[in-house]
């Protein structure tokens, strides 16, 4: 039978136990969606091929094909894992910091039930949810208090609208950066109803500078960290203990916009010997609480190593007033967030957080310890039909808008494929389950093991196999 009748009914097709598998996998409804566009694209066939199908055993399996293939495009997530073989430690675009397995597992245990979010056990009666992961951002940074909203840009604008909302906060031209997306802060500040205050010039502020602005119309001195960009040569920038002791002198409350924000020993027991790569290079939370800072701001989800979060920490007062802010409401975050941020802390006050933390240990994972990685990959993969990898020096990076310029040294695993050029294998590496991301230099197509995951290993050579 080559015509239109080979093709069965659709409850005739329902009956099939391949239909029936697929039902029960993704429902009814969108199974019989499927099964009809699978007929009428046989349909299509058939008439424009005359008999092309041959038996009516071959025109059902079409059909069911071509139906699984339809459900399983419909069902594919958006968001999909994938393997960082870039080198970019803090990758935006592929979702910054991995959680370490305590905050997976802390996340699942708060996920799968019902939790204290918004209960006081000891009461027994309706608590808030403000106070999860408080006392551990206290107990790292030294702070009175701290308050947890959904991005480090809402925590800004939080502070703002909170403490400066119809009047001034003063700020250096040299800090009014474009953070990720194109957001940029003035804007930022503009949303908050606060009103900017810019002094000093692009390269050099001066602490004369802040100190003359400063009215009884000004409400706040804040001080931001140009964490995207380096600005070298002929530069000027106040200390911060200069712009505290202006702001204790003259009553105006400091608050410090660190973006990444990063904690001083990263959670390194004191008997690590190699020295941290930011020690130095990114100011540490807990050094501006120490110096004075009355409110500090910065993400959970970079140098952390946490999930997206905007951190406020600084003064009780002043932590109280922002708290009754209607925004909070707007900007809070939920309890997967809560229960993944406080393993991560959990992990810094243990003392953990540099082999615990993915980001962490990325950040200090010595070259050698790469090579030993990706020696075996390369003998892998020379041994593979068509395949030739080598090992060469190179950099990765930090990533994720975080301590520019900082380059930690790796090796790189160069990877070719007889009859694909660079950009197809690369190409054909984004396309298998899960993707591997590489990166493009020189002509040359790369995967640095420092981004990779150990327990992927394995995976790179059979995945690349499939090519």
């Amino acid at each position: 039978m080559s015509d239109f009748r080979s093709i069965p009914s659709i409850e005739q097709l329902r009956q099939r136990p391949a239909v029936r598998l697929l039902e029960a996998r993704f429902g009814a409804d969108a199974t019989i969606e499927a099964l009809r566009a699978g007929a009428a694209a046989t349909r299509e066939a058939i008439a424009a091929n005359g008999s092309p199908m041959g038996e009516a055993g071959a025109v059902i399996a079409r059909i069911e094909q071509l139906a699984a293939a339809r459900l399983d495009d419909m069902f594919q997530p958006s968001l999909q894992p994938v393997i960082n073989a870039t080198g970019v430690i803090l990758h935006t675009n592929l979702g910054r910091a991995p959680l370490g397995s305590a905050a997976v597992d802390r996340i699942v245990q708060v996920a799968r039930g019902y939790s204290t979010l918004e209960y006081d056990l000891l009461r027994g009666e309706r608590g808030r949810r403000d106070v999860h992961a408080e006392s551990l951002l206290c107990r790292l940074t030294g702070a009175e208090a701290a308050l947890v909203v959904n991005n480090n840009a809402a925590a800004t604008m939080l502070v703002l609208a909170s403490l400066a909302s119809g009047r001034e906060v003063i700020v250096s031209r040299g800090e009014l950066v474009e953070i990720g997306g194109g957001f940029r802060v003035p804007e930022v500040m503009a949303q908050s109803g606060a009103l900017l205050r810019e002094v000093g010039t692009t390269n050099k502020t001066r602490a004369a500078d802040y100190a003359a602005a400063i009215s009884d119309r000004t409400a706040l001195i804040l001080r931001v960290h140009p964490s995207n960009f380096r600005m070298d040569g002929f530069t000027e920038r106040p200390s911060l203990d200069e712009l505290i002791s202006i702001g204790r002198r003259l009553n105006v409350p400091v608050a410090e916009d660190l973006g990444s924000g990063h904690f001083a020993g990263a959670g390194r027991s004191p008997a690590a010997a190699a020295p941290h790569p930011l020690e130095q290079r990114e100011p540490a939370v807990e050094t501006s609480i120490q110096a004075g800072v009355d409110i500090c701001c910065f993400s959970g989800d970079k140098l952390l190593g946490g999930p997206q979060a905007g951190i406020i920490v600084g003064r009780a007062m002043l932590l109280e007033r922002i708290r009754r802010h209607p925004l909070v409401r707007a900007l809070r975050v939920d309890k997967l967030t809560y229960a993944a941020l406080e393993a991560t802390l959990a992990e810094y006050a243990a003392g953990r957080a540099a082999t615990s933390v993915p980001v962490q240990r990325m950040l200090t994972m010595a070259a050698e310890e790469i090579r030993a990685r990706a020696e075996p990959l390369v003998a892998r993969l020379n041994g593979m039909n068509g395949w030739h990898a080598d090992l060469s020096r190179g950099v990765s990076t930090v990533g994720g808008g975080s301590a520019p310029g900082i380059e930690l040294p790796t090796w790189l695993v160069a990877i070719e494929k007889q009859g694909l050029t660079v950009d197809g294998l690369e190409a054909r590496l984004r396309r298998l389950t899960p993707p591997i991301i590489a990166r493009i230099e020189k002509d040359r197509l790369l995967l640095d093991l420092r981004t990779v995951l150990p327990d992927q290993d394995p995976q790179l050579p059979a995945l690349m196999m499939q090519i």
